[in-house]
């Protein structure tokens, strides 16, 4: 790598370390590719959004002073989910205020987070990806991605980068699936008829393959999808920009 390479923390998320690991190596892949030094902060933890979102401000801010130091010191924080770099980006300082040298802090990582898709074409100009897939896709816009940290057109641009890739929009992209978190524990029954919705409009959407950059949202529609007997499965769009489709999808064959 050349010296100008920008030194580049992945966050890897607990739902890809944990039910997903090919999408961190995709992503890694990816960041290669766009000229990025990439490492993998073993300090890292989950980025503290349940817990805020619960009201555990406590467990929320013990999480944000362990990785608040494990990322400092690098150019960028990138994370293959806009739902966590929601988190980190949009989030964090507001634990801080009332602590002046922390908040300063959050406010530093706060302004070097970004969304894995978002990172390679709003700051490193990525036009060309390695992956070639042949495939008819459709792809769910996340709540936070979209709402949060402004992912709209940059992995529509990336896919349709690929000869091979026939992007089909469903009906209601952005249209949440009804996973949100632990919103999908709390209130099960609309949960489930927002994720009904959501599976109907991909399934008349006549794509073969169903992309998103949360896996939240992609675990929970892949359920839906496969309990309803429907026939499309479910990928992290980093697996497919990044040539990494080898694996079996979300949620099995």
């Amino acid at each position: 790598m050349p010296a100008s390479s920008p030194r580049v923390a992945l966050f890897v998320t607990c739902l890809v370390d944990l039910f997903r690991p090919s999408v961190g190596f995709a992503a890694v892949r990816l960041l290669e590719a766009a000229g990025c030094v990439v490492e993998v902060p073993e300090a890292q933890t989950c980025c503290g959004q349940p817990a805020f979102n619960s009201g555990d401000r406590a467990t929320t801010e013990a999480l944000a002073k362990g990785l608040i130091p494990a990322f400092e010191g690098y150019d960028y924080v990138v994370a293959p989910s806009g739902s966590c770099a929601g988190m980190l980006s949009k989030h964090l300082p507001e634990l801080f205020e009332g602590d002046p040298s922390w908040r300063a802090r959050a406010e530093d990582l706060a302004a070097r987070c970004h969304e894995l898709v978002s990172f390679l074409v709003d700051v490193r100009g990525m036009t060309g990806v390695p992956g070639d897939l042949a495939a008819k896709v459709t792809y769910h816009d996340s709540c936070a991605g979209l709402r949060e940290m402004k992912v709209k057109a940059q992995p529509r641009r990336l896919l349709a980068a690929m000869p091979g890739i026939d992007l089909v929009e469903m009906a209601e992209s952005e249209l949440c699936c009804g996973f949100g978190g632990t919103f999908c524990v709390k209130y099960p029954t609309i949960s489930t008829q927002m994720v009904d919705r959501k599976a109907d409009d991909v399934a008349a959407s006549g794509a073969d393959l169903l992309l998103a950059g949360d896996m939240g949202c992609l675990m929970n529609m892949a359920g839906r999808l496969k309990r309803r007997g429907v026939k499309v499965e479910a990928r992290h769009v980093a697996e497919v920009l990044a040539g990494m489709t080898d694996g079996a999808p979300i949620g099995g064959r």
